[in-house]
């Protein structure tokens, strides 16, 4: 009894040790460059409405197991490089903005929150692709509101504004911006590399202007003072030589001839003065020039874009319509020229079928007659006999004869046997082409015994006869 006993306070005693440790373990400090997040069920914030997460930064929290755990997230500082291209300004101007951007989480108890909801879990990578996408957005946005001349001259306001977008941004998904850097601004039309220059030629021209001007003030001053040399030494001259009229005339031509010479060397002085002043303003003129010319070359380029591509492009969509229109024709033409094709080739395989069933007709009909060409035409012609004597039978048919007048005495006609009415019957009936002469005219011969010589003669002369007969002499039919 007494070992069980002490058998169960050592486990109780060990199962609160554990306990202890377990409860030291689950709570956790949070480091200085870190936050700490602990999720799960963490009670209430400021509202009625429940927390998703509580962040902690330098500080400690208990983390209740099963209902609650922890994660951390880092704050080092994240650098994003920024190769912003083609950005649209103010102005309807492409500009390049490259530059470089420094985030971080943010300490801030509600912007905590946020980096908690939205970051919790993802590698830097992810957060710096994700704060990359954002500040390319704004960038843009800032870069639309403003003019190239603000941009390029007014660094602190371009830097602020993006800033300001930039930052408000970062918040809601819990990052901060540390610093911004631009580095270069350039645009595809040179106009900031026009802008520089006209403003490097302004100041060459003010500094070559005001050497122009000292020079011009020193040539001045000296002039001067040689004036006053010569007029101290002519006074000293004249009262020196005043009683002395020949040395006063040779002193006189001397001076004559020495003022001559200063006032050649005088002349000569400020031409030279005048040729450099001429050259300094011609140089600034001529960096004026370049200037005027760099701002036409630009404006024509703009104009060009303006209204030479959009007429290229509608020259080359009315290009693209003609030869989609003239496609359309050839494969309309081509179309119609299969149809064609096909219905002659049918047409075609109708005949030769027609003209191969014909032949293999007769080579039976030959084959039936014995091998017997003449005979297979005889057969033809018994076939076709019918459709001959309908032929010639037609030929009269329609031959209207409105009265025929017979005056025959019924005396033997010219060949001395027949009456004259029966010989204009037999000449009537003749007028018919006989099959004899049909048949010669096709090449042939037709048999003896469908000639019918002299049977038909005798038999139309009887007739004529009857006829002649049964007629009362002077009866008109």
């Amino acid at each position: 009894m007494g070992q069980y006993l002490v058998f169960v306070i050592a486990a109780a005693i060990l199962f609160v040790f554990i306990l202890i440790i377990s409860f030291f373990r689950r709570y956790k400090r949070c480091p200085s460059d870190r936050v700490l997040v602990v999720y799960g069920k963490v009670g209430k914030g400021g509202t009625s409405e429940s927390r998703s997460a509580k962040c902690i930064h330098g500080g400690a929290a208990f983390v209740w197991p099963i209902i609650q755990d922890y994660d951390f997230l880092d704050l080092t500082p994240i650098s994003i490089e920024i190769n912003l291209t083609n950005a649209l300004s103010k102005q309807n101007i492409r500009v390049d903005v490259p530059s470089r951007f420094t985030v971080g989480i943010s300490t801030e108890s509600g912007i905590m929150t946020n980096a908690a909801e939205r970051l919790l879990g993802l590698s830097q990578d992810d957060v710096s692709n994700l704060a990359k996408d954002i500040i390319f957005g704004q960038l843009r946005l800032v870069v639309a509101t403003m003019d190239i001349e603000e941009i390029n001259s007014n660094r602190d306001k371009f830097l602020e504004a993006v800033s300001s977008n930039v930052e408000a941004e970062l918040k809601k998904i819990g990052l901060k911006l540390i610093n911004v850097n631009v580095t270069d601004i350039n645009d595809e039309s040179g106009y900031i590399d026009a802008l520089g220059k006209e403003a490097a030629a302004k100041a060459i021209n003010d500094a070559k202007k005001s050497v122009a001007e000292k020079n011009r003030d020193g040539s001045i001053g000296e002039a001067n003072a040689m004036q006053d040399q010569r007029v101290q030494v002519a006074r000293a001259d004249a009262s020196a030589v005043e009683g002395e009229n020949t040395a006063k005339i040779t002193i006189a031509n001397s001076d004559a001839d020495r003022r001559e010479k200063e006032a050649e060397a005088e002349r000569k002085a400020v031409a030279a003065e005048k040729v450099s002043q001429a050259k300094a303003l011609e140089e600034a003129y001529a960096a004026e020039k370049e200037a005027e010319i760099s701002r036409a070359q630009r404006d024509k380029e703009s104009q060009t874009a303006d209204i030479i591509v959009p007429a290229e492009v509608d020259k080359e969509k009315v290009q693209i319509a003609a030869e989609a229109i003239a496609e359309q024709t050839r494969r309309h033409a081509k179309g119609e020229a299969d149809a064609i094709y096909l219905k002659m080739e049918a047409e075609a395989k109708g005949i030769y079928e027609v003209l191969s069933k014909q032949a293999e007709g007769f080579q039976k009909l030959v084959a039936a007659s014995g091998d017997n060409a003449s005979d297979a035409v005889m057969l033809m012609i018994a076939d076709k006999l019918p459709e001959l004597v309908k032929t010639q039978v037609e030929a009269v048919k329609n031959l209207k004869i409105d009265k025929i007048t017979v005056w025959d005495n019924m005396s033997s006609g010219k060949d001395g046997k027949t009456p004259t009415s029966a010989n204009f019957l037999s000449g009537m009936l003749g007028s018919i082409p006989p099959f004899e002469e049909l048949f010669k005219m096709a090449g042939m011969e037709l048999p003896s015994y469908l000639k019918g010589k002299g049977t038909e003669n005798t038999e139309s002369v009887e007739e004529a006869k009857v006829i002649s007969e049964d007629k009362p002499e002077g009866i008109n039919e």
